[in-house]
């Protein structure tokens, strides 16, 4: 596909209305003659915008990154029923099992772990000073599928040198909170049998993020040690309230379907009945104070944007030492693509802190 110099976006920034959710069921995707030439800027009295932007693929990434830019995807909805999408996400881990090993060597074990399934990545090569070491890593896909427990653990266990276990927890709306966070902790406390609690690391990507932030929470209300860092990668800890980006962006970025936020609390069938402020579901309203290191990793077209460097001054406020990285232009967990030089270079940027990290006295 050749890369246009100039990228036409509509953004409009809708109130949630009535005539927003009449919209019809599968509208047609907006053709080349029907997009928007010239940037467009309305806000209403209310503070909301209704705008349309012309937004060039910018030169700050790599060639690789902006042929993804460049991928077309229509805009019409709705989103695909979760059976659609289970098998669809199913597919693209195995793809991304495939990927990731031709680049980072691997063994891969599935197993169990307090009753709880998961899978044990160690990285060929490992040195013998790293095997009482273990990063923790709990997997994206919206909680309601997999699409990450071996796009996040294959480099990171192949680049720290130091073995991963990813929690296969307990997926919604079949199983809503907390379970996800039960089965982690679940597992974590298991872990604490064999290795130090300064030895062990919790990360994430966006939906495991979230649940990142959430483990560490339900850890420190329960009064039990707390790893040697944490690692939040494109997520956000407060379902109460949208932030700026989720109206903005959606999986692809600027691309594809994307309903104005509705009101109310977010992913209700993770939710059901829990308070949205409750202080594990929404970690930003929890006590902060005394958490680990913590890496923040986010994109400039990520929709959980404001998700993330929200939570991140949450816990700068709280005196955590914790770091935000922040890549131009680039999407939604952007470093699950291992044909990206961005993705790898983010890699090893997690790997590194992990290592750090653990490697304290």
């Amino acid at each position: 596909m050749s890369l246009s110099p100039r990228v036409s976006v509509p953004l409009v920034f809708l109130a949630c209305t009535l005539a927003c959710a009449q919209q019809p069921a599968a509208p047609k995707p907006t053709t080349a003659a029907e997009a928007p030439t010239r940037d467009t800027s309305y806000i209403d009295a209310d503070g909301t915008a209704r705008v349309t932007r012309v937004i060039p693929v910018p030169k700050t990434i790599s060639p690789e990154a902006q042929k993804v830019l460049a991928r077309q995807q229509p805009d019409q909805g709705p989103p695909e029923p979760l059976a659609e999408r289970r098998k669809r996400t199913d597919e693209y881990t195995a793809k991304a099992r495939v990927e990731w090993t031709k680049i980072c060597p691997v063994q891969i074990v599935e197993d169990k772990i307090a009753g709880v399934p998961v899978r044990i990545v160690t990285p060929e090569g490992m040195p013998e000073g790293n095997h009482d070491k273990v990063l923790m890593n709990v997997h994206g896909g919206g909680f309601n599928s997999d699409s990450g427990s071996f796009a996040e653990s294959i480099p990171i266990a192949s680049y720290s040198k130091i073995k991963v276990v990813a929690v296969l927890y307990r997926l919604a709306p079949e199983h809503p909170f907390p379970a996800a966070v039960d089965d982690a902790v679940t597992v974590y406390k298991e872990l604490l049998k064999t290795y130090k609690p300064n030895r062990v690391v919790i990360y994430g990507t966006s939906a495991g993020a979230i649940l990142t932030a959430q483990v560490a929470a339900r850890l420190k209300q329960l009064g039990l040690p707390l790893p040697a860092a944490l690692g939040i990668f494109s997520g956000f800890g407060d379902f109460a309230r949208n932030g700026d980006s989720i109206a903005m962006y959606g999986l692809r970025g600027l691309s594809g379907h994307l309903d104005p936020p509705p009101p109310g609390p977010r992913d209700s069938e993770y939710v059901r009945s829990t308070d949205p402020r409750d202080p594990v579901l929404s970690p930003i309203y929890s006590d902060l104070h005394g958490l680990p290191p913590t890496l923040f990793v986010t994109s400039g077209r990520d929709l959980l944007l404001s998700g993330t460097v929200n939570l991140h001054r949450a816990y700068l406020l709280a005196g955590v030492d914790a770091r935000l990285i922040v890549y131009d232009a680039l999407l939604h967990a952007f470093w699950y693509d291992p044909a990206m030089p961005e993705a790898i270079e983010a890699n090893h940027l997690m790997a590194d802190f992990f290592v750090q990290q653990v490697s304290k006295k």
